[in-house]
């Protein structure tokens, strides 16, 4: 059987294009000239809101709707014609991998695309041994996750991988990945970048890749294109070689060395630049980072514990009258949670931070072991805040989720934010001030849904914070944050540290560790199947 696959490397010309997203008055892209030529790699960099993810969903065929009242300007192609009427000749990796997910069995979803596209059944299985093996999530020698391994059980770096090893398998002329190791442990980051190379060496496919930290990509690329902040004339003005719509346009190391400073000022994370951030009043370095250990735990008021806590997001399951707990991802957990203190989890992806980060906020009920609230925070509302309800619970415990779109309830910025307040019966001072400490002013009738993913982040964080709660427990806060909006935020959690919050964080992001300063709590891995699981709990 023949296939209907199209391998061959795109080129990419965009004319005068821009893009206004349904409801938003302002384009988020506009005027843009930009060529690329078929099997050229790209890096797409620019401020967060610069219309990078806009440009890549267009170039995927998958953004707007002809009913809907977005509009376009100028035009988008790739080799001549219209992305959308050719799609699958891209393969696209969205910022959020959670929505690209689409069957129940790691291996079914990966042939799912290839499958789409017509590719022979024989050919489709080898590719997805070969994918899943390039993305770190299955072995040539057998190990890792097997083919019928849940999609459902997979942490968020699990998902994201998932999703790059579903493109991979296609074998599209035109790979698009957006922030594509944003929720990646250190060791997936370099393994997630060298699937991309050996995919690119074997097919000569086309790369945009959009991401903050340059330092991973940079070496792989052979090009690198800046978008204009505001994508047409709002910030600085492009260098004498960019067209419009672009600020920098040119080699890695052309562009990274010769336009560093106006980059860095524009927000872009160039190689061995931290931006600065506000200084921790409890001891800080030189750069204004604090520096762990410089306060004695027991000085501040202990607000939440953990103790010897088995953690799951599994449901127990009944065996006729018996019911059978969940296997947990992790166990033996302690750790304590302190007023102005901040506490980091960390380890690699599947270790089950996220899922004790939920348990430690009252969101997932403990296997095994207890989560105790101190009569501080839980002021009247029991020692358990598993049982306690959604107004105690958000008042006392704010949780921002991995995935901003998970907690959002209204269709515009404004009411988002003050969907919380209304509920408790508090104004809208604190509204204000975050709409303008994490740079949202200029959004607040704009729907939550069209934003970029720092946007996004940075909403989820604002609405949580609304709520004034007494403990913060953020997942991944820094993904796809440029690097002024990472100092900001980085920053304005310093200054609630300061004023008595707690501040417990998923991370990956050493370096935003390291400005909280606070205790540091590193999940080791865990056996992905099963039974190991099963075995390792019990112990």
């Amino acid at each position: 059987m023949g296939s209907t696959y199209d391998a061959r490397p795109a080129a990419i010309l965009a004319e005068g294009w821009g893009w206004r997203h349904a409801g938003r008055p302002q384009p988020a892209i506009q005027g843009l000239d930009l060529r690329i030529e078929p099997g050229e790699r790209v890096l797409l960099l620019g401020p967060s809101g610069a219309g990078k993810s806009t440009l890549l969903h267009a170039l995927a065929g998958v953004l707007g709707d002809e009913e809907d009242d977005s509009d376009e300007t100028g035009s988008l192609l790739i080799d001549g014609v219209a992305p959308r009427a050719q799609r699958g000749r891209a393969g696209l990796m969205q910022q959020d991998p959670e929505t690209q997910v689409v069957l129940s069995r790691v291996g079914d979803d990966v042939a799912f695309g290839a499958e789409n596209l017509c590719v022979p059944r024989e050919e489709i299985w080898a590719r997805v041994h070969e994918a899943l093996d390039d993305v770190g999530l299955r072995t040539a020698a057998g190990a890792g996750l097997a083919l019928d391994h849940p999609t459902a059980a997979l942490s968020g770096g699990q998902k994201q991988r998932l999703a790059l090893a579903g493109i991979l398998a296609m074998r599209p002329g035109l790979i698009l990945l957006d922030e594509p190791t944003a929720n990646l442990d250190p060791e997936g980051v370099l393994e997630v970048r060298d699937a991309v190379r050996r995919c690119l060496d074997r097919t000569g496919a086309t790369l945009v890749v959009v991401e903050h930290r340059v330092s991973v990509w940079k070496d792989l690329v052979d090009r690198v294109v800046v978008l204009q902040p505001g994508s047409g004339g709002t910030s600085a003005s492009p260098g004498k070689s960019a067209a419009p719509g672009v600020l920098a346009d040119g080699s890695p190391g052309k562009v990274l060395s010769e336009q560093r400073s106006m980059l860095m000022a524009a927000g872009v994370w160039v190689p061995g630049y931290v931006p600065p951030t506000r200084a921790r009043r409890t001891g800080h370095s030189e750069r204004g980072h604090s520096e762990r250990g410089n306060s004695e735990p027991g000085a501040a008021e202990l607000l939440l514990a953990a103790q010897d806590l088995a953690v799951s997001r599994e449901k127990p399951r009944r065996r006729g009258f018996k019911s059978i707990p969940p296997v947990p991802v992790q166990s033996g957990i302690t750790a304590q949670v302190r007023s102005g203190q901040a506490l980091t989890i960390m380890g690699p992806n599947g270790a089950g931070k996220s899922t004790f980060a939920l348990t430690l906020a009252g969101l997932l009920a403990p296997v095994r072991g207890q989560v105790s609230a101190a009569v501080e925070l839980s002021q009247g509302a029991g020692i358990d805040p598993f049982r306690w309800k959604a107004e105690q619970l958000i008042s006392r415990i704010g949780t921002v989720f991995q995935e901003p779109e998970h907690q959002f309830v209204t269709g515009k910025v404004l009411d988002e934010l003050m969907f919380g307040p209304k509920h408790l019966g508090h104004g809208q001072e604190r509204v204000d001030e975050l709409l303008e400490r994490l740079r949202l002013t200029h959004l607040v009738d704009a729907n939550p849904y069209t934003l970029s993913g720092g946007e996004k982040r940075r909403l989820s964080v604002a609405t949580v914070l609304a709520a004034h709660p007494k403990v913060l427990v953020l997942d991944e806060p820094t993904f796809g944050q440029d690097a002024n909006t990472w100092a900001e935020l980085a920053s304005f959690l310093s200054e609630l540290l300061d004023a008595g919050t707690a501040v417990v964080s998923v991370t990956h992001d050493q370096e935003f560790s390291s400005v909280l300063g606070g205790t540091e709590l590193r999940l080791g891995p865990v056996p992905q199947d099963r039974e190991s699981r099963q075995e390792a709990g019990a112990a």
